[in-house]
């Protein structure tokens, strides 16, 4: 029964999350393909059944068989999407991380045009509805509005988790799915003729035809009708696989009895010469009046979720990003007990900026529509590069190429016909490829030439240092600078460090302390872990701590320092710190400074302009990005931040000789 139960709610959660780009599609789509027509006169039933039929297969072959079937499988530790996959098949081959960054920051930056186009299309429903006397929405400034205060609220209530937005929205999508697929059938009933675009000679056939004013390029409007199936992989992880096998079936049948009851509408309504004097939007029109004003509502609700789908997907491509040490380090939270469930403030705010601008720039959906779909046209060629590795790692070599080939005829061709909407507002997108492109760029190559440049000179082992580490602190020359220095920087197994981290201690400023500690701290895939490791490397004074802490376990680790301090000293393996003035009766234990090192390239190195670009760059990254102050809970503890030279690659100076035109000896 709790089998069931659990089954039902999973269900429900990933309706709530996974399917809302997807599930909003009808919103728009054949809206889109009624404007490729251009004259009324083209909506001809083999233009409308050839446009079904490539809607049909399209979402057959990319979405059912490329991400459901087969991408789905390639799951890294029960996450989705394309870093998840580049983590797969990283170890192959080195060039793979060019699709991987590529795909990743269109995928982004198609998350901010999502939720704008699905929240303005539905809001729009609502305009010239009149509910009793008045008209709710009058002009597309107000559905601006509208549409913008919908988005804020959404991006406002992130913070506490899919979890809790899926058992929210869940029953939501099912009732929306539902009247997918009732009002789809009720239309359908009127011309099933319909049905013949269940066959793919009718859509092969109509890319050719001379009912088909635009020729190739009406699959940049038929792609609307899966660019939700990124996201779909992308949320795996909030999920689960198996809920996505669960519940594709239902969500797509859904979608194509709607599709085709639109298409049923459309027939019916050009033959009997009686289409809407105006615009046309046969989602809407193809309702009974008494039930325009609810079905909006349910639609915008539906367009939420849509936009909740891309947000929820771009929160694990960052975290997956930030892993693989192709963006800078930020802050993640955890709202729930499961790893998947991830919030991140600085991307959270980022999209809603975003998004905010393009609705303003936009101002409509039609002209959104225009520019829809081009980025993450890049992003599925993308993944079916990296789909490529993992299937010839699992399969045989022949069926890899057979697979990846039509894939990629398949979206090569789409990205063709797709590109026409660069001078229609993609260029928005490709913009914002471009600059979240850059900074993986710089991140990624910053940090790979660094680790090339550097000197090996530049770790050391700490075990070297241990004589000298004892003799500053017995040495009373040096003034005393604090009873704990803590250094947080890793140290490795076999204790090598950064120099750098050795040269603040000793070389700088000699920081006479009682106690050394040198804190590294791990993250661990369990919510709560904490426990700690302690190493004092045959000292009293010298101390190689690992703390382990759970994803959501609190990371201020001035507050588990002083209860290790406390074991250590009740255990009698570090002494005391008696203070003499202090408002705590009988105080053992002494003050603490943390020492932050912040690296700055040394003008002395001497590398190319374009390798000087990309450390640069990073730094600038990793200075600009989360602090550690707030990464490790530290904003009301002593913490000193000092910058230190990063050498690379010294240059040589040459050397100085004295010039003998002034002779200090002759003068006396």
């Amino acid at each position: 029964m709790k089998k069931k139960e659990s089954l039902v709610l999973g269900s429900l959660i990933t309706l709530g999350i996974v399917y809302g780009d997807i599930g909003t599609s009808p919103l728009y789509v054949m809206n889109a393909l009624i404007g490729d027509a251009g004259d009324r006169n083209n909506l001809s039933p083999e233009y409308i059944i050839g446009s079904l039929s490539l809607i049909f297969w399209t979402l057959m072959i990319v979405t059912t068989i490329k991400y459901v079937l087969i991408a789905l499988r390639a799951s890294n530790k029960g996450e989705g999407g394309i870093f998840a996959l580049y983590a797969l098949v990283k170890k192959q081959t080195k060039w793979l991380i060019i699709p991987a960054i590529v795909g990743g920051a269109a995928i982004l930056a198609d998350g901010t045009l999502t939720p704008a186009v699905t929240v303005t299309s539905a809001v729009e429903g609502l305009k010239g509805i009149k509910i009793g006397k008045d008209i709710l929405i009058g002009n597309q400034d107000q559905v601006i509005f509208v549409t913008i205060v919908i988005l804020l609220f959404l991006f406002l209530i992130q913070r506490f988790g899919t979890n809790f937005i899926g058992k929210a929205f869940g029953p939501i999508m099912v009732i929306w799915f539902s009247f997918l697929a009732v009002f789809g059938i009720l239309n359908m009933t009127s011309e099933w003729v319909v049905l013949r675009a269940l066959s793919p000679f009718y859509g092969f056939t109509f890319l050719f035809s001379k009912a088909n004013p635009v020729g190739i390029f009406i699959l940049g409007s038929i792609f609307l009708a899966t660019t939700g199936a990124e996201a779909l992989y992308s949320d795996m992880g909030h999920v689960g696989r198996k809920n996505i096998y669960i519940t594709w079936p239902f969500v797509f049948i859904a979608l194509i009895l709607n599709y085709f009851g639109q298409g049923a509408w459309l027939i019916q309504h050009s033959r009997l010469g009686n289409l809407p004097a105006k615009s046309i939007n046969p989602f809407f029109d193809m309702l009974p009046a008494n039930l325009r004003v609810g079905v909006v509502i349910l639609a915008t609700f539906a367009a939420i979720i849509a936009s909740q789908a891309l947000i929820t997907g771009s929160f694990t491509l960052v975290e997956e990003a930030i892993g693989l040490k192709i963006l800078p380090r930020l802050r993640v939270i955890h709202p729930s007990l499961s790893r998947g469930q991830i919030y991140i403030f600085p991307v959270n705010w980022m999209l809603a900026g975003c998004t905010t601008i393009i609705v303003l720039y936009f101002r409509s959906s039609e002209h959104m529509e225009a520019a829809y779909g081009l980025a993450i046209t890049v992003t599925m060629l993308m993944t079916t590069i990296l789909l490529y590795q993992f299937i010839k790692s699992r399969m045989s070599h022949i069926f890899a190429i057979l697979i990846t080939c039509i894939f990629l005829t398949i979206e090569t061709i789409f990205f063709i016909a797709s590109i026409v909407k660069f001078m229609h507002g993609g260029f928005v997108s490709v913009i914002i490829t471009l600059i979240i492109l850059l900074i993986m760029i710089v991140w990624f190559y910053g940090n790979r030439v660094q680790n090339n440049l550097m000197d090996e000179s530049e770790t050391v082992s700490l075990l070297d240092y241990r004589a000298q580490l004892i003799e500053l602190s017995n040495d009373d020359s040096i003034p005393f600078f604090m009873s704990n220095l803590v250094m947080l920087a890793k140290v490795a197994k076999n204790y090598s460090i950064k120099r750098e981290i050795l040269y603040s201690i000793l070389d700088k400023q000699p920081k006479r302390a009682k106690v050394y500690w040198f804190v590294t701290v791990n993250t661990t895939n369990e919510p709560y872990t904490s426990y700690y490791t302690v190493d004092m490397m045959g000292t009293r004074n010298i101390v190689n701590l690992q703390l382990f802490l759970g994803f959501k376990a609190n990371h201020s680790v001035n507050l588990y320092l002083r209860q290790v301090v406390q074991e250590l000293m009740d255990d009698d393996i570090i002494d005391e710190q008696p203070q003499k003035y202090t408002t705590l009766n009988k105080r053992i234990v002494g003050d603490f400074c943390f020492v932050l090192i912040q690296e700055l390239l040394s003008p002395n190195s001497q590398i190319g302009a374009w390798r000087r670009f990309l450390i640069t760059g990073r730094i600038f990254l990793q200075n600009h990005s989360t602090t550690p102050l707030q990464w490790f809970g530290l904003e009301f503890s002593d913490v000193r931040i000092e910058k230190v030279p990063l050498f690379l690659k010294r240059r040589r100076i040459p050397v100085l000789r004295q010039d003998v035109v002034f002779n200090p000896k002759k003068n006396k």
